[in-house]
């Protein structure tokens, strides 16, 4: 009989044993899927602020790329401007010496005799090819006499005495006029300066 004691002490210590065993088992389950449960909530978190995070970045980027893409269409437009105003700066500054050859051509036939009908006819032309050409924005510079003088606009070809103490420094005569399209200088004008 004590065998059988022995054998069925045997028998209960191992059924409790087993209990023990999948208790510890189910345990152990419970607490992993306790331990999911929480990083699966922590990685929904985490996948949450991911996602936000980049929201917020492609955002930026959006910002950035439109803000970028305004200053290109302001660039742009204002160049285009710029460009159409001085479209034809070129043709304008070729024909400045044709305007100043006129000059000298009415000057001269004003000094001749006879020539009325001729320096009327040359007055007339004249005329118009000037207003055309401040129609395009291309104007002389006026009044330099007397005037200080500008290194922007103007270009000093030689100095002479001042024929008095207020004219040092300022334009005394004008060799070859100046002339602006806008605000830019086409030609600068060639003046004489009094030391």
């Amino acid at each position: 009989m004590n065998k059988e004691k022995l054998a069925a002490e045997e028998q209960v210590e191992a059924q409790d044993q087993e209990i023990n065993n999948d208790k510890s088992a189910e345990n152990q389950e419970a607490s992993s899927e306790q331990v999911k449960g929480e990083n699966g909530s922590s990685e929904e978190l985490s996948v949450e602020q991911k996602l936000q995070a980049e929201n917020q970045e492609l955002k930026d980027k959006y910002l950035r790329l439109y803000s970028e893409f305004e200053n290109y269409r302001r660039r742009t437009s204002k160049e285009r401007l710029d460009l159409i105003k001085t479209a034809s700066e070129g043709v304008l500054k070729d024909l400045i010496p044709a305007v100043d050859d006129f000059e000298r051509a009415i000057k001269a036939e004003e000094k001749a005799e006879g020539n009325e009908k001729s320096l009327e006819g040359s007055l007339l032309i004249y005329n118009k090819l000037i207003k055309i050409l401040e129609s395009k924005g291309l104007v002389p510079m006026k009044d330099l006499i007397g005037n200080n003088f500008d290194a922007d606009t103007q270009e000093a070809i030689t100095q002479i005495p001042a024929p008095s103490e207020e004219m040092k420094g300022k334009v005394i005569d004008v060799v070859e006029k100046g002339y602006m399209l806008g605000d830019k200088v086409v030609r600068y004008a060639k003046v004489v300066i009094g030391s």
